[in-house]
């Protein structure tokens, strides 16, 4: 068969890498797209695409699928390349706190795929704090660094042009410019992946999570919201009302969101944050006994 082009979507905790998932799902390409994502609770996929689902897979109208990551990208790949057909082109979501390189390299071991792009989200709000942040920058400067495109999300592209010039960075783009991310990432032919060979040491991370967490007020999830950990970087939480429908949840950095939902299909909270400033008890703690 042909080489399946892979293109590996990147980009710092909370930077927006969901939203520009469901922008490629959704767009007007005329690829099949296969999407590996980490947790594809808070991929909210319109009701007019979706076709099916089951526990590990969502498939799409357009005939996109989305499937869940094992612990093993190239046995998820694998069985990706076993379809039949196979996808036209495969997308990976990075972990906020991986090096996108690393995982593009895949497509250089395994014969049945081609690289495609590294695309990384880079959250326009918050990149001055990323970058000027000792303990998170050297990570940060890497991901962008191994980008073909930066795509800029929640401000305008010309807000943080400066700052992006004076890094050093040359291309990108706002994460709703879709035709140019998909020259990018379905258009072209000379892109070849950056090194990871210099990855830099990133910080300890601690990571917390919980797959049925109890129904909460919106009083009481702002309540909590208003006493952030130290050292708390990213929240993302589905929650069931006590009054009825449901509540989505973000925290990046010290932005918070509340955003109501008339139902919620599969409950859950994830955070991560510094294990220099807290551990997971100590963030199991705050949400639950707050």
């Amino acid at each position: 068969m042909n080489r399946v082009p892979l293109t590996v979507i990147g980009g710092y905790l909370g930077a927006g890498k969901t939203t520009l998932i469901n922008q490629l799902l959704s767009a007007d390409h005329g690829q099949r797209l296969a999407v590996l994502v980490n947790d594809f609770g808070a991929v909210n996929i319109d009701a007019a695409l979706l076709q099916s689902a089951d526990t590990d897979t969502i498939e799409l109208t357009n005939g996109c699928v989305c499937c869940t990551m094992s612990g093993d990208l190239f046995y998820s790949i694998g069985d990706l390349l076993d379809r039949n057909p196979p996808p036209d082109h495969i997308l990976v979501e990075a972990s906020g706190i991986a090096d996108p390189a690393r995982i593009a390299a895949v497509s250089l071991a395994e014969k049945d795929l081609v690289y495609a792009g590294i695309i990384t989200v880079a959250d326009g709000v918050n990149l001055r704090f990323c970058l000027e942040d000792a303990r998170i920058s050297d990570q940060v400067r890497q991901q962008l660094h191994s980008a073909d495109l930066i795509a800029i999300s929640k401000t305008d592209p010309a807000d943080v042009a400066p700052l992006l010039r004076q890094e050093g960075y040359l291309h990108w783009t706002s994460v709703s410019d879709l035709a140019t991310i998909c020259a990018t990432i379905f258009g072209r032919t000379d892109l070849s992946p950056a090194s990871a060979a210099s990855v830099p040491v990133h910080p300890a991370y601690v990571h917390w999570s919980e797959s049925a967490p109890p129904a909460l007020s919106g009083d009481a999830i702002r309540t909590r919201l208003a006493s952030l950990p130290v050292g708390l970087l990213r929240l993302k939480a589905l929650l069931t009302d006590t009054g009825g429908g449901g509540w989505e949840v973000h925290v990046v950095g010290q932005q918070k969101e509340i955003r109501a939902r008339p139902t919620i299909a599969s409950e859950g909270i994830v955070a991560i944050g510094l294990k220099e400033a807290l551990s997971r008890e100590e963030l199991r703690d705050w949400w639950l006994d707050t």
